[in-house]
């Protein structure tokens, strides 16, 4: 064989990474909060955290991905939304223990890379960032012919914050009679999808630029909507001296299986039903697909992203406060002794 061949015409494209780095540079640069002392570029991020404002600083850490929403976003080819969901479902994590989101990275993998779409999702992936108050400091653009397809992609983020080792909310203060508040999702967030695909593409051939009266919009844009970042508000809380017990974001499992994993054993929750209001989306998804009440529950988060578990003296200017920071939230349940449980009541 005598033609040299080139990592080029193999399907690896390096003069268009480096022109992605160049473009995203402004972009990324715009969310860099104090303690950010690199550039990107580097092999590694750098970030000085100031110790003098902290007595025993604990590293909150976690990663999380955006799951099969990403298909909604490749036939609609919008992709400047998932990277919002990509960050609010890694900083909403390390939330519910307490911790300031710090920074972020991200890993974006794709069959062929196209500069312009992976610019939309990175400027998705730095509006949450700004949203969660971090800064993204680093990431990774992998092109992998043969392992995805050339219009598709994966994306996979990781988050690093910090929270005073004694105000670290674990749960265990949680005692029979607190009060559970549940702030509002503005709909499915980032969990579900494989459900939502079969239900509408695969049993009933819908098509997503159709428009649903009930839902006031299409169903494309019902679909990508970018989960909720929380991270304004309950730092809020607990910046006004909010007594929170406990913290469950609501993702995959929905409030029955996220929720436990917030209480300590010998406590269980009962949630009052009809107590918050839930986006017509649920009740589509449930007739469309004669989908049972228990399943929409286990699957989806039903209209309530985030839940926080508090004193009853804290009711009402945890509302309050919620409200001012433009977060709808509901009491929703409360505390009882009891095995580790979620039990709906009228």
């Amino acid at each position: 064989m005598n033609k040299r061949i080139t990592y080029k015409e193999a399907g690896v494209d390096i003069e268009e990474g480096e022109r992605l780095i160049k473009l995203i540079a402004p972009i990324v640069h715009n969310t860099f909060q104090k303690g950010v002392i690199s550039e990107i570029g580097h092999f590694g991020s750098l970030f000085e955290l100031d110790l003098s404002k902290y007595k025993k600083p604990v590293f909150v850490s976690g990663t999380d991905g955006v799951g099969t929403k990403l298909r909604i976003a490749f036939v609609c080819d919008k992709h400047d939304t998932v990277g919002i969901d990509l960050v609010a479902m890694c900083v909403n994590d390390i939330l519910t223990l307490g911790a300031e989101p710090l920074f972020f990275l991200d890993y974006f993998a794709t069959g062929k890379l196209q500069v312009e779409k992976a610019v939309k999702v990175i400027k998705g992936i730095a509006e949450g960032c700004k949203q969660a108050g971090c800064s993204l400091i680093g990431g990774e653009t992998a092109e992998m012919p043969g392992f995805y397809g050339k219009d598709e992609y994966d994306l996979a983020g990781f988050v690093v914050g910090i929270v005073e080792k004694d105000k670290i909310i674990d749960g265990k203060n949680v005692k029979e009679g607190d009060i559970v508040i549940g702030i509002a999702s503005n709909g499915l967030h980032s969990n579900g999808f494989s459900l939502i695909r079969k239900i509408f593409f695969e049993i009933h051939k819908i098509s997503l630029d159709k428009y649903f009266i009930e839902l006031g919009k299409t169903l494309a844009d019902e679909l990508l909507e970018p989960t909720i970042i929380y991270v304004k508000g309950i730092l809020k809380l607990i910046q006004n001296n909010i007594n929170i017990k406990a913290m469950a974001h609501i993702t995959g499992g929905g409030i029955p299986g996220n929720l436990p994993r917030a209480l300590p054993d010998g406590y269980k929750v009962i949630i009052k039903k009809g107590s918050w209001q839930k986006k017509p989306i649920f009740d589509l998804i449930k007739k469309l697909g004669n989908v049972s009440e228990d399943e929409m529950r286990k699957t989806f988060n039903m209209g309530i992203g985030y839940i926080i578990v508090v004193n009853e003296n804290d009711i009402e200017n945890s509302l309050k406060i919620l409200e001012k920071e433009g977060y709808k939230s509901y009491v929703i349940g409360e505390v009882k002794k009891g095995d580790k449980e979620i039990i709906y009541d009228m």
